[in-house]
């Protein structure tokens, strides 16, 4: 008689645990609905460099007075690099000082300094120029 009663209990519980369950399942999207992915945020993508202000800093200073690459070209983080740009390599003294940026490349336009992967040619960071 006690093991049915268990059972009529265990039974129970799952008759309310069973809609609780199924009610955090995520709806189905339909065709017509349009997915949406994060990428579709707002919000500019983080770089892929985890750089200090003051690694930042660096980079700037060492950087900051080289030829321009390109003049008017905005680049944004996680986007390919503009044809007809060839990045650089990273110069020796930004390299030992900052070593996570020694394999990358970057160019150089007026208002900033991109930072490149050379593994898929796309842009890592960004330093703006100018104002600290």
């Amino acid at each position: 008689m006690h093991k049915a009663s268990i059972i009529t209990a265990l039974m129970l519980m799952l008759s309310f645990i069973g809609p609780a369950a199924r009610a955090q399942i995520a709806p189905q999207q339909t065709p017509s609905q349009p997915q949406q992915t994060p990428s579709q945020d707002v919000l500019a993508p983080a770089p892929k460099l985890n750089l200090t202000l003051e690694q930042r800093h660096t980079i700037k200073e060492f950087v900051k007075d080289m030829k321009a690459d390109a003049a008017d070209v905005q680049a944004t983080i996680g986007e390919p690099i503009p044809p007809g740009i060839t990045p650089r390599p990273m110069p020796s003294d930004v390299s030992q000082k900052v070593p996570q940026v020694k394999a990358h490349r970057f160019f150089l336009t007026a208002q900033q300094i991109v930072i490149v992967d050379p593994k898929d040619n796309k842009v890592a960071d960004v330093i703006k120029l100018g104002a600290d």
